[in-house]
């Protein structure tokens, strides 16, 4: 097979090919077709190597298969390299063929807001406006275009650890006609919306402070002994994850306060086919959490609505490496 006429999708591609809203659209259309009946059928596969971990991330759903093979490497931000980069393989599920391959981090981080978004558009109150996001890499600020997506965002409280990283970040919120300002953690006390786009491994903030109409999104970690949110809030809030059993295998979040003996696996409130589907009770006068670790299916969907994209695009041999 000649690999160098794949088409490949790169960064810039995958932007102009999948706005926001296309994202969040691919991935409601594969939970309305039941990409999630039966759980999580293919669980990654998470090892860790000397400067981190690499991911192994198989899905199949439909006319399509795919795999992403990532790596996630924390001390790269202080080289000013990313922390996260892979390569997506887009395969044909009747003979398993290469279709398209795919700049895996750019799809990472394209996915995981779109995620948010979707969850976000079910949970928050209709007026969200005041964001208070903790982190100031990319998740972060992908985070907030999302969120502008399916809220009327008017201003951006950031939490930041680095001056200078928090200060680029203002930046770019104030360029992209959004008042921001640097604030201190307990800004979410007056927050409507709370995003977690961290590496954080000990909670980011006190639950308590979180009012009861606000919705918060934590979405940096996937290891079971890691958390950016503390038992406090997830055990006062209507709880919604992608799916119970990878909640129950990967989310720190939830698996510490399991552990304490403060939370039932029962208190989940729904996954995210229940969410869409209509089917999650959010009357309860508490805040809302959706807490995700990423799902290979997530890829999948947003992968094949790309190339279905491109395939229907005129200048898709610009696409094509040559």
């Amino acid at each position: 097979m000649d690999l160098g006429s794949l088409p490949r999708i790169d960064a810039g591609t995958l932007d102009r090919l999948m706005p926001m809203r296309h994202a969040v659209t691919a991935l409601v259309d594969a939970l309305r077709a039941g990409v999630l009946t039966g759980g999580d059928a293919m669980p990654r596969t998470v090892t860790g190597v000397s400067s981190g971990q690499l991911l192994y991330m198989p899905a199949e759903f439909g006319p399509y298969a795919g795999v992403k093979l990532a790596s996630v490497a924390p001390g790269n931000a202080d080289l000013d390299l990313p922390r996260i980069s892979g390569l997506y393989v887009l395969l044909d599920s009747a003979t398993l063929l290469p279709l398209a391959l795919l700049d895996g981090a750019a799809l990472t981080s394209l996915r995981t807001p779109a995620v948010s978004a979707l969850a976000v558009d079910r949970l928050a109150v209709p007026g969200a406006a005041r964001l208070v996001v903790f982190g100031t890499g990319p998740q972060a600020w992908r985070h907030v275009e999302a969120m502008r997506t399916v809220r009327p965002v008017g201003h951006v409280g950031v939490v930041g650890r680095d001056p200078g990283r928090t200060e680029a970040f203002l930046t770019r919120c104030r360029d992209a006609g959004l008042p921001a300002d640097r604030v201190g953690n307990d800004a979410v006390r007056d927050a409507d919306l709370v995003l977690c786009c961290t590496t954080a491994r000990e909670p980011l903030f006190p639950g308590r402070l979180v009012p009861a109409h606000a919705t918060v999104v934590a979405v940096g970690s996937h290891e079971p002994d890691a958390r950016e949110v503390d038992t406090d809030l997830v055990c006062g809030s209507t709880l919604v994850v992608e799916s119970r059993s990878t909640a129950l295998r990967e989310a720190g979040d939830i698996l510490l306060p399991l552990a304490e003996g403060k939370l039932r696996p029962d208190a989940i409130a729904g996954d995210l086919a229940e969410l869409v589907g209509g089917r999650v009770d959010t009357g309860r006068p508490v805040p809302r959490l959706f807490k995700s670790v990423g799902m290979a299916w997530q890829d999948l969907a947003v992968a094949a609505a790309a190339y279905e994209r491109l395939r229907a695009a005129p200048d898709r041999a610009a696409a094509r490496s040559g």
